[in-house]
């Protein structure tokens, strides 16, 4: 499966509850830290909802 590297480049404080926990399911705990994830239609929807706190990397 191909997988997928998220990066959490702005904190999820004072964001909305369901962000955070968005962000805390993703596994990204600090800024600048990277996940890898498998890229699938949950995650990819996850990403959708803190894209503004999230990016991709190669």
């Amino acid at each position: 499966m191909t997988m997928i590297k998220i990066k959490l480049v702005k904190s999820p404080i004072g964001k909305p509850e369901t962000h955070r926990r968005t962000i805390e399911a993703l596994g990204l705990r600090k800024i600048g830290q990277v996940v890898e994830k498998n890229d699938t239609p949950q995650i990819r929807g996850m990403i959708h909802q803190v894209d503004y706190m999230v990016e991709i990397v190669d």
